[in-house]
């Protein structure tokens, strides 16, 4: 099956960061091998259209979602988001570098590929009967402990920003991609922001990217 995908902007990585990284090398699988493993973990999510977000300028994507041969990705992190049976999900790691003729992204696509492939071993035991094993990848609201998502639809994850934005004294007029920006900035623990508005946040994104609305 041909994976159905896209790439987006990664924008500022705002995931924690991974040091010191790995060397891309440790994966020797090509390009087309990698594409072939993500497809078959993504049809078994029963998922959609699979965003992959690497740092690229706009001007990098093709107008089908490609990316242009001579891209140059700058930062090495990656995040994956595709919507699926058991709900949004977002997989993002930025663990292996570039070195030499390996991209570091590239790597890191498959590692999250792998990823997928190792979740879903756990169903061979018979352990999990509703994909548990998926849920900390959800969007979940901060401190629950369960797995009821915090946004019912990106309409109301896009009026939670505007209305978090405004309480900030930022520019709510601009679009969803620069509120987020300035949000994430703003609420970012590192910043000083709160993890439970960080989780809302982060999920509020999950949502937005399995619309669309957000790259």
């Amino acid at each position: 099956m041909t994976l159905s995908h896209e790439f987006r902007p990664l924008g500022p990585w705002t995931d924690p960061e991974t040091w010191p990284r790995k060397s891309a090398y440790i994966f020797r699988a090509g390009w087309h091998d990698t594409l072939t493993l993500l497809s078959d973990e993504i049809d078994y999510l029963d998922a959609g259209r699979v965003i992959i977000q690497v740092d690229v300028e706009d001007s990098n994507i093709r107008r089908d979602g490609g990316l242009r041969a001579n891209a140059r990705v700058i930062h090495p992190g990656v995040v994956i988001s595709f919507d699926s049976k058991y709900g949004p999900l977002r997989y993002a790691t930025d663990a292996y570098e570039t070195v030499g003729s390996r991209e570091g992204w590239r790597a890191n696509v498959r590692a999250i590929a792998l990823a997928l492939g190792a979740l879903r071993a756990v169903d061979r035991y018979g352990v999990t009967k509703r994909g548990e094993q998926y849920t900390g990848w959800t969007a979940l609201p901060a401190g629950t402990g369960g797995t009821l998502r915090v946004f019912g639809s990106a309409d109301e994850a896009l009026r939670w920003m505007r209305t978090v934005a405004k309480e900030e004294g930022l520019d709510t007029g601009q679009v969803a991609s620069k509120i987020y920006r300035d949000l994430a900035r703003r609420l970012h623990p590192d910043s000083g922001g709160s993890p439970e508005m960080w989780e809302r946040l982060d999920a509020a994104k999950i949502m937005l990217s399995a619309a669309g609305i957000l790259p």
